[in-house]
């Protein structure tokens, strides 16, 4: 990327997040709580892109990590623990410990397997959640009220607008690091792992070890987006862990491009949004279905990648001109 587009991709992002901040402030409270629902449901489906589209583990099961994240946040405030980056850290790292844990059953299948698999453990720790009431509180949920403190210094988070920009701030600051990281030699061994594992293995490169870290960093991605669910709504339950949230998920992943973070995260917009506000009547499973369908037609790649391959279409190199005669040339002066 030339330092020209590299200053213009970096202004946009800029007045991007000047929007979305000047948000908290512009809109009501109902918006307010909806955009910070878009924001856990992007994160989610950031670690779910992460594993479909970079590393080729496609996965219905991140709802799993995402309430053991959310749990364990849970817990914290019940123990008086209201430090935000303490939650986070916590969730983070439950999440991560989860995905290492169950590792072994994922990283070593391929393709519906894995997608089997991956749907099993998410509704098992749903399960799991509903009948430990020792620790959960079974079906009835667990309610977490606590004033969050983001930092030591800083003041509570006291209503909607100051959780959506805390929100906001927290994946920003992921997505942001996760987007450095998949343009380093990691992500490009992360890439060739996905496309050819054989060639990798074959090179002495240790490919379930890649595909580990990778399933645990987007395991810690979810818990986090767990802790920002139980900030937002004080109360967690092992329904916000469902084959529905797990569906409506990648349903977000395929509609913003399954390659791209920034993908995800405008699908998991255009989900959230068409479910609890254009179809707010009580049709939004139909409305879903048919956003579905048509963007399967209409953009196979995501919005994301059908734009990425609209502008490189638009860049290809014009066909060469026909010369005297009817004859097409062929670009290159001939040597005598």
């Amino acid at each position: 990327m030339s330092g020209t587009k590299r200053l213009i991709s970096y202004l946009a992002t800029a007045a991007l997040l000047a929007l979305l901040t000047s948000f908290a402030w512009t809109l009501n409270d109902y918006a307010n709580q909806m955009l910070t629902r878009i924001l856990i449901v992007g994160l989610l489906a950031v670690s779910v892109a992460l594993l479909t589209g970079v590393a080729g583990l496609p996965t219905l099961g991140q709802t799993a990590p995402y309430l053991v994240g959310a749990y364990t946040t849970a817990t914290l405030v019940h123990n008086d623990v209201d430090l935000g980056i303490v939650q986070l850290l916590a969730a983070a790292a439950a999440g991560g410990l989860f995905a290492l844990l169950t590792a072994p059953l994922v990283v070593y299948a391929r393709g519906v397997v894995v997608l089997m698999i991956t749907l099993a453990l998410g509704e098992l720790t749903s399960t799991v959640a509903a009948q430990w009431k020792s620790v959960t509180h079974g079906t009835d949920g667990m309610l977490a009220f606590g004033k969050v403190t983001p930092l030591p210094g800083l003041a509570e988070l006291g209503d909607d607008q100051s959780v959506y920009l805390y929100a906001l701030a927290v994946v920003t600051v992921l997505v942001a690091a996760l987007l450095l990281a998949l343009r380093s030699p990691a992500g490009a061994l992360l890439r060739a792992t996905r496309d050819d594992p054989r060639r990798m293995r074959a090179s002495g490169h240790p490919v379930a070890g890649y595909l580990t870290v990778a399933y645990a960093v987007a395991g810690a991605l979810a818990g986090v987006a767990g802790a920002l669910l139980v900030t937002m709504q004080s109360y967690v339950s092992p329904g916000d862990g469902g084959f529905d949230v797990a569906a409506l998920i990648l349903l977000a992943v395929v509609i913003g491009g399954s390659m791209s973070m920034v993908g995800a995260i405008a699908g998991a917009a255009l989900v959230v949004a068409t479910r609890d506000w254009i179809a707010s009547a009580g049709h939004a499973p139909l409305v879903l279905g048919c956003l579905f369908i048509a963007c399967v037609y209409l953009l196979p790649n995501g919005l994301v990648g059908d734009r990425a391959a609209l502008s490189a279409l638009l860049r290809r190199r014009p066909r060469p001109s026909l010369m005297p005669g009817g004859r097409r040339g062929s670009g290159r002066m001939k040597t005598p």
